[in-house]
């Protein structure tokens, strides 16, 4: 019964060190599982129609952010647009056109380690530092009144931060999740919820919101399920119109005829309104 026993305790001992050592590995290798950049040489050279511009900024710690800056024939304002977590402006640029067929300018930016942008991600704190230092770059050459934030996917979450904390005229949320921490649980439900350290709480900063916001979500998302955007506006009250894509998943939700729609009427109504 004894060696029985002591059999049992090296057991537990061996498997208690391997969930040690995966929790380990998922604390300091969580940037290489949320973030996936694809790097471009300095020299590269981008092709897309219309006019635009590439755009340096210098972040808080010396870095440059790269992006790009798209113009309408005729601006009604500004998007700053806030992209998904793989890629680069390579081929996230090519989602301008779609606003600037509209009317609006479009800014674009690589994250830090995305693209042309420089630096490593090592935080939370330092991607919502550099994305405000671009909005206050943003500021002086659009009015703010006339700037419209646009996150998809996990750009939901420096979109929403930065609506929290600043005033622009909208808030648009394409596929957002409830928070990356709900996401944790559902899909690694065996981690230890203090091991993530981006945390991107999309449900907080969205209650901090004093502008109006406009969620479209597939409703065929197998990555964020729709039922996040639904608990989102049960919990916001700023949240304007919550716009379902049927049968849209989670990619290419830029070119879907319904969003295309929607997308189109919602800017119209807020021109309307800012009108007034």
């Amino acid at each position: 019964m004894k060696k029985l026993y002591r059999w049992f305790i090296r057991i537990a001992v061996i498997l208690t060190g391997i969930y040690l050592i995966v929790c380990a590995c998922l604390y300091f290798s969580q940037e290489k599982l949320i973030f996936y950049p694809l790097k471009l040489d300095n020299n590269y050279v981008f092709n897309f129609e219309g006019k635009w511009e590439e755009v340096a900024i210098n972040s808080f710690d010396g870095n440059k952010l790269h992006g790009l800056l798209f113009k309408a024939d005729s601006s009604q304002g500004l998007i700053f647009y806030l992209h998904g977590n793989a890629g680069n402006l390579a081929t996230w640029g090519e989602v301008a056109k779609t606003y600037q067929k509209i009317g609006y300018d479009v800014f674009i930016l690589d994250y830090r380690s995305y693209g042309k942008s420089e630096g490593v991600i090592k935080s939370q704190d330092q991607l919502f530092k550099d994305n405000q230092l671009v909005y206050d770059f943003i500021k002086t050459r659009y009015k703010e009144s006339d700037i419209i934030v646009l996150g998809y996917s996990i750009g939901t979450g420096f979109a929403s931060s930065l609506a929290a904390n600043n005033s622009p005229k909208l808030l648009i949320l394409q596929a957002p999740f409830y928070s990356m921490t709900d996401m944790m649980v559902k899909q690694f439900s065996f981690i230890p919820i203090l091991l993530l350290r981006y945390k991107f709480p999309n449900n907080e900063f969205l209650k901090k919101c004093n502008i109006p916001i406009v969620i479209f979500h597939g409703s065929d998302d197998e990555t964020i399920p729709f039922e996040s955007s639904k608990r989102l506006i049960k919990e916001t009250q700023m949240i304007d119109t919550l716009i379902s894509l049927p049968l849209q998943g989670h990619n290419g939700m830029t070119e879907n005829p319904n969003y295309l729609i929607g997308i189109g009427e919602i800017l119209k109504k807020y021109e309307r309104k800012s009108g007034q």
